[in-house]
């Protein structure tokens, strides 16, 4: 009976190992498939593939936070002033849909600033700036998104992602956060589009946060008809 039940205990512990390796396939490491756990497929409308900075240029404004990606987010550390992702791949200059995700981390500034091409002229959405709620476009005739005709006010909550989607015609620019309508401007025959000089090197697309932390997912670009 001892002979027996010693086999048997025997074969038991030859047989976990193999057991062991078959499950993992042969071996300890991991592989492809575990190192892109939990990353979704993003097709060719995504301009963040959820895993690296592919296209995508850290904006040296100098006094920048740190910029990484952490899980399948954008991390805008805050810094002395502006941070920032620049695209460095072809982008059109009308007629396209931008949308994004975005969430104040930390700071009371904006944690949106997004600097556009308008046919040849450049523009930013801002999202949450001048001490953290106003929305609209800078610059419109030189006056800024708190001064000019697209100016509104709403409260951002810390760690809530917000929905914001842009979309650029020949004459109209439309801004949506969580599918409400923020900015509906009509371009006029003498109104003229600019920049600060803060975002200069993020045109002609980029994304920055000012004196904010602040974290992007699904950036996405559609062509739209005209």
């Amino acid at each position: 009976m001892t002979s027996h039940t010693s086999a048997a205990g025997t074969v038991f512990w030859l047989i976990i190992p193999l057991l062991i390796i078959c499950c993992s396939g042969g071996s300890g490491k991991p592989g492809p498939a575990d190192e892109n756990a939990g990353i979704p497929e993003y097709d060719s409308t995504f301009l963040f593939n959820g895993r690296d900075l592919d296209g995508w240029e850290i904006t040296n404004f100098g006094p920048q936070g740190p910029v990484y990606v952490s899980g399948t987010t954008i991390v805008l550390g805050m810094g002395e002033g502006c941070t920032g992702i620049t695209w460095k791949k072809e982008f059109p200059e009308m007629n396209y849909r931008i949308s994004l995700e975005a969430r104040r981390v930390a700071g009371n500034d904006f944690f949106c600033g997004m600097t556009f091409p308008a046919g040849k002229e450049p523009c930013t959405l801002i999202v949450g700036g001048w001490g953290g709620t106003t929305v609209g476009l800078s610059t419109i005739n030189s006056m800024d998104a708190s001064e000019n005709q697209t100016t509104n006010f709403r409260e951002f909550e810390k760690n809530r992602w917000y929905r914001i989607s842009l979309l650029v015609h020949a004459d109209t620019i439309r801004a949506l956060i969580d599918d409400e309508v923020v900015v509906n401007f009509v371009k006029g025959k003498y109104d003229e589009l600019s920049i600060r000089p803060e975002v200069e090197l993020s045109k002609p697309f980029g994304i920055a946060s000012w004196y904010t932390t602040a974290q992007l997912r699904n950036i996405r670009l559609d062509k739209l008809d005209d």
